[in-house]
């Protein structure tokens, strides 16, 4: 049990890789332990794919892509690297919310494996939203396409940490949803919040002031915006499930991307 017990962060470290990325870290803990580890370390998980999606970005901007292709494959990247649950997590619950059914019917609806009209238009609508956000960062340079793509994973899996928290129940006894409600205490959830603040704020820096301001920003808007939904799921499903922090983290990633567009 010492030895357990000793390397918490670790544990919360392969939690955060293992359940949110492809990343060939193995889970040896599935507890509350060290879920809540993994979901407070959330957005470096988010922060290792922003890193891989902006510079695959980046390298096809300096080798003369369009801005366009730059930011589609920004963009698949994060899709790749979650094998697409996030996304398939924003269709299932739009298809939850767009039903308005009850909370035990709409969530029958959102385990079905099909996806019906709410979530296609959804997805499709986000996807382009995102690819036009993060071509007009490219357009304006690779620094900033690249920082866009990098603020908006990490501000994504920021979103969950912050769903996670303690008082938000789970809306079934089973699936991530469970394994992470309310494992985060209140008090870390703010102390990430604020270094997730203050790193977007720094590498915005690297890039212009004003660069500095939209990071800063795109972080207090996504995560404003995810706090609106989540409390649209809380009180349409009693509570959330992987579906919703796919959903949230999909909508944190778009937020963000659009305040980087903002402004030229």
């Amino acid at each position: 049990m010492a030895a357990t017990s000793a390397t918490p962060w670790r544990d919360g470290l392969r939690f955060a890789f293992g359940t949110l990325t492809v990343f060939p870290v193995r889970v040896t803990r599935w507890d509350r332990e060290a879920a809540r580890g993994g979901m407070l370390l959330a957005p470096l998980a988010g922060l290792a794919v922003g890193l891989c999606a902006g510079a695959v970005g980046a390298l096809l901007a300096l080798a003369g892509a369009s801005a366009l292709l730059a930011a589609v494959a920004a963009v698949a990247v994060p899709a790749v690297l979650t094998r697409g649950l996030h996304l398939d997590g924003l269709a299932d619950t739009a298809d939850g919310l767009g039903s308005g059914k009850p909370a035990e019917e709409a969530l029958r609806i959102m385990k079905q494996s099909d996806i019906g009209p709410f979530g296609v238009i959804t997805l499709v609508l986000v996807l382009l939203g995102q690819v036009a956000a993060l071509a007009q960062a490219y357009g304006g340079s690779w620094q900033r396409g690249m920082l866009a793509a990098v603020v908006s994973a990490t501000v994504a899996r920021l979103a969950m940490s912050l769903a996670a928290v303690q008082g938000v129940p789970a809306a079934r006894p089973e699936g991530l949803g469970a394994a992470v409600a309310g494992v985060v205490p209140r008090v870390g959830a703010s102390v990430v919040t604020v270094a997730v603040m203050v790193v977007a704020a720094g590498a915005g820096a690297l890039v212009g002031s004003a660069d500095s301001l939209r990071a800063l920003l795109a972080v207090v808007v996504a995560e404003a915006a995810t706090d609106v939904l989540l409390r649209l799921c809380r009180r349409r499903f009693g509570g959330v499930t992987g579906d919703v922090f796919g959903c949230l983290a999909e909508t944190a990633a778009t937020t963000a991307l659009v305040v980087f567009s903002l402004g030229g």
